[in-house]
């Protein structure tokens, strides 16, 4: 017996008034849904803007909404594609729920296509502050990150950080007020990437570990120094290889995780379990087998025990 056949999601996630429904209602006055096709529109919270009936018509929206957190399970959506049979469906999420539980209630033959998160710059440090663990949450499995009402006022860069320390994968755009969309911003490095020796404060790691990534080929055969943990992950094969690295906080106080460099050395055998060491590289390019792209790999010149930083954990502000 043939299986039900793959019915793409594009789900939009975000807090209420972050613009999810400004932007699925731009993409149609763009023409991209008008197709022919029927697009199943579950709606799980109304902010102040809504799409008008002459909109969904046109471009063959049917809406579903659901008001209760506890409502959704795989039967309801499964009741919603054997009432509408549509092409496709576009969920417009609730920020305030659980985002885990909805994606494992989506049956088996919804395939996530993509995941869109419009971000409300003029709010997103409060979020940050008060419930950051629910604002990454917003963007943990995003494919594009839009950060709208962005003026030059904010820290986009810093942004960008945020954002890419939970996720790395993910796009990130910035859209000014009137509409204008911009993706490449600029990164002040609070150090001097052209030194003979790069030198990383303690308190800049984060940054400088997002920048690795972002940017590898600024730093590729450039000398760096900065102060991390000796880790041995069991996942590592070869002898002379270990990781250095320092505890981050992505999400929340709770949700802390070591962040850092595979680091070609040795004597790393010699090395204790989380020691904390002044690392001397020259950083160099390895294939990611899991992103399938490269990533910074270090090989070190000069490696000594020393003491912890005033503070331990990284931060990507």
């Amino acid at each position: 017996m043939f299986g039900k056949r793959p019915l793409p999601v594009y789900l939009f996630t975000g807090f209420l008034d972050s613009g999810k429904t400004s932007f699925i209602r731009q993409t149609m006055d763009e023409g991209q849904f008008r197709d022919g096709l029927t697009t199943l529109m579950i709606v799980c919270e109304e902010g102040e803007e809504s799409i008008d009936i002459m909109r969904l018509d046109a471009n063959k929206f049917v809406t579903r909404k659901i008001d209760d957190e506890d409502s959704v399970t795989e039967e309801l959506f499964e009741e919603y594609e054997k009432e509408v049979r549509p092409n496709r469906v576009i969920i417009e999420a609730n920020g305030m729920w659980d985002i885990n539980e909805l994606l494992d209630a989506l049956p088996d033959n919804w395939e996530l296509a993509e995941v869109i998160t419009p971000i409300d710059s003029t709010t997103f440090e409060m979020y940050l502050s008060n419930m950051k663990m629910m604002m990454t949450n917003q963007y943990l499995y995003s494919d594009l990150v839009v950060f709208n009402r962005c003026t030059d006022k904010y820290d986009r860069a810093m942004f960008k950080r945020m954002v890419r320390a939970v996720n790395k994968r993910t796009q990130v755009l910035y859209e000014t007020p009137d509409g204008q969309v911009e993706d490449n911003v600029p990164e002040e490095l609070p150090y001097d990437i052209n030194a003979d020796v790069i030198e990383i404060g303690d308190e800049d790691y984060g940054i400088f570990y997002i920048d690795t990534f972002e940017n590898l080929e600024h730093y590729l055969n450039k000398t760096v120094r900065f102060k991390a943990k000796a880790a041995h992950p069991k996942d590592v094969k070869k002898d002379n290889v270990f990781v250095v690295a320092r505890p981050a906080m992505t999400c929340c106080a709770e949700d802390i995780a070591l962040v850092g460099f595979p680091c070609e050395y040795p004597k790393q055998a010699g090395l204790k379990e989380g020691v904390w060491l002044d690392v001397t590289a020259k950083v160099q390019a390895i294939m990611n087998r899991q992103t399938n792209e490269p990533s910074p790999f270090m090989i070190a010149q000069k490696i000594e025990t020393t003491s912890a930083p005033e503070d331990e954990v990284a931060y990507f502000m």
